[in-house]
């Protein structure tokens, strides 16, 4: 996959692509509609599957003292992409440049001289240029006079609801990892470099591995987890509780998810790891001594091995 991170383009295909466009933060079930439909253009007339994304978010962009709260990091949406098929991946920078851009110049400009584009799939609300004045059938109209077709896919409905970022982050935030995963097509997870941390959880008896999530995140809490490591010798799906906030405890700012795996005595210093979050616990709280957040920590323990234990139940009785 070739990562194209410069406006306008500095790398070209060579040869014209069927491209997906949108922002993508989280590859949820109504982004991978969108890829399936592109990938599917791609091949009947042997184009090059490309995807048009832009960070940071427009809605941060324009908002920065209010942040949208990512479902996952740029890192996460690389990987994912490149799993999903993508040869080309526009990743433009979404700046003062890009933001007052007028709908016909982001066209000629950029879908056409820079990304190739033969066919172009959006979502049914797509809006693009200076003050989002452009939309689907705008983009339809330059398509006809530069030569590419525009095809506009309906929104995947679950339980009803219209699959969207914002919807995920609306049920994240209140600990609904169950309709999460119902959205998304898979568990919800974070992935990270293990840091060095202070190992105060060490010193309380609960040894933690630390990653960085991104900043802010879609959610915070207690949770019970599961852990995959990128090498074959490392846990796989092991299980363990976690913490995602800012440790108000300690008087932390930063965000910082922190795992304690079960039974497990290894070092995961620099390793990338995958934090799955299984089950809700209870909402990040600050306590008034070391003490007593240790009590609660041997609590939260153990509910995350009876909610852990419930879903592995769960998953056999479904075989």
């Amino acid at each position: 996959m070739r990562l194209i991170r410069s406006l306008p383009p500095n790398q070209t295909p060579t040869v014209p692509t069927a491209l997906v466009i949108g922002n993508f933060d989280g590859c949820h079930l109504g982004h991978q509609a969108l890829i399936e439909r592109m990938h599917s253009l791609a091949n009947s007339e042997q184009l090059a599957p490309a995807l048009m994304c832009f960070e940071p978010l427009p809605a941060t962009f324009f908002r920065p003292d209010e942040p949208v709260r990512r479902l996952m990091s740029v890192r996460d949406k690389i990987s994912t992409l490149r799993r999903l098929g993508i040869e080309y991946l526009f990743m433009l920078p979404f700046q003062s440049a890009l933001s007052q851009m007028e709908p016909e110049a982001f066209v000629s400009e950029i879908l056409v001289a820079g990304a190739h584009a033969r066919h172009i799939i959006v979502g049914e609300d797509f809006r693009f240029g200076h003050r989002a004045s452009g939309d689907v059938a705008l983009l339809q109209a330059l398509g006809r006079q530069h030569g590419f077709e525009v095809h506009s896919v309906s929104a995947v409905r679950v339980f009803g609801e219209r699959v969207s970022s914002t919807r995920i982050r609306e049920v994240l935030a209140k600990g609904d990892l169950e309709t999460a995963e119902a959205f998304l097509g898979r568990p919800y997870s974070l992935s990270g470099r293990v840091l060095r941390g202070q190992q105060l959880g060490r010193q309380l008896g609960y040894a933690t591995t630390n990653l960085r999530p991104p900043n802010p995140p879609a959610l915070s809490g207690i949770f019970a987890v599961r852990v995959c490591a990128e090498t074959s010798d490392d846990p796989k799906h092991h299980p363990g509780v976690a913490s995602l906030g800012q440790r108000p405890t300690v008087n932390g700012r930063d965000w910082l998810l922190e795992v304690h795996l079960f039974d497990y005595d290894g070092h995961l210093y620099g390793q990338h790891l995958t934090v799955e979050f299984i089950g809700f616990i209870r909402s990040e709280e600050k306590f008034e001594s070391l003490e007593a957040m240790t009590e609660e920590m041997h609590r939260d323990a153990h509910k995350a091995r009876e909610v852990l234990s419930g879903a592995l139940r769960f998953k056999e009785e479904m075989r």
